[in-house]
């Protein structure tokens, strides 16, 4: 079998997938140029990451396709039931990327309750002239410890945020369209662990209305689950961060309510318009940014490589 890793896969990925004795194609290719490459070539694995879609249209122009594959949790640039519907096999790795993602989450809750995000945007240019003014400025930081942090969402990654909520001391509120209740464990370096029962509510007032630092961990949605009626809900200084996606929060009105003073420091990994995030986000310094990057760690890359070759290995096997 050929395989097509259009963006990209870990050299341990790689290795297990040609150990295997798959073909592995070293190419990039345009998505214009996408169906034609695999046409003539005779892929039949395309593994993707987010920057490639895979639509019905590729879908029905490339009948040698036996596998697609997405590196990571979301499968929004796949169409996934129609792909299902022609006989292919649709894989992904709901689990490699969760720890990075989880630890981007609270790198920009400490970045904005330290005013991190703005000191170092601002050091370089004023730190010789205004420093005692700066270091003034920057005197009403936040602990995490003892403060609540509300989690929308409570897949994999969101379970990863709450158990670093958890070791850091915080009061902890999940919320989710129904109910339900998780036992998660931390393990420790010496091998002990210990259990946390962690119930959800879909009670989005009570939700919102005592949590400091809010954690946005759901799928691709159709509409805003962060929009006017929820800040309007929120406690005075909250801290918000959005690694989901583009679109689970309304942008515009996240700035109304930093402006407001309502919302203290919010952070975004995923924009509604990306990959051109409006220059109104970028120039705020009541933002903390960064390019998609939530599972782009090394240790997550490996992983997600690994998991993929073993999912493609075993369904090799039955085909």
């Amino acid at each position: 079998m050929k395989i097509l890793a259009n963006d990209g896969i870990s050299k341990s990925g790689e290795a297990a997938l040609k150990n295997a004795g798959f073909e592995f194609l070293e190419h990039k290719v345009a998505q214009d140029h996408l169906a034609n490459f695999i046409n003539e070539n005779s892929v039949n694995v395309l593994l993707v990451r987010s920057a490639t879609k895979v639509r019905k249209e590729l879908i029905d122009a490339c009948p040698s396709l036996k596998i697609v594959g997405r590196g990571g949790i979301g499968m929004d640039n796949i169409d996934v039931e129609y792909a299902i519907e022609k006989g292919l096999y649709v894989i992904n790795t709901p689990t490699a990327s969760s720890k990075s993602v989880a630890e981007l989450v609270f790198g920009h809750f400490f970045s904005l309750a330290r005013f991190l995000h703005e000191s170092n945007r601002l050091m370089p240019l004023e730190g010789d002239t205004h420093f005692d003014a700066m270091k003034k400025s920057f005197n009403k930081a936040s602990e995490l410890s003892g403060k609540t942090l509300g989690v929308i969402g409570f897949g994999s990654i969101g379970q990863e945020v709450v158990k670093i909520g958890i070791s850091l001391g915080m009061k902890i509120k999940v919320l989710t369209r129904k109910p339900r209740t998780e036992i998660l464990t931390l393990n420790f370096f010496d091998g002990q662990s210990l259990n946390f029962e962690i119930t959800s509510t879909n009670d989005t007032d009570e939700f919102l209305k005592e949590t400091d630092f809010i954690s946005i961990n759901t799928p691709k949605t159709t509409e805003y689950i962060i929009d006017t009626p929820q800040f309007e809900k929120m406690k005075d200084g909250v801290f918000i961060v959005n690694t989901a996606r583009g679109g689970v929060l309304n942008e515009v009105a996240l700035l109304d309510y930093i402006e407001s003073g309502k919302v203290a420091g919010a952070a975004l990994d995923v924009f509604e318009n990306e990959p051109k995030p409006e220059l109104i986000l970028l120039m705020n310094p009541n933002l903390s940014l960064s390019p998609h990057v939530g599972g782009n760690t090394m240790d997550a890359q490996e992983k997600i490589g690994i998991e993929l070759a073993e999912q493609i290995i075993k369904i090799n096997q039955t085909i």
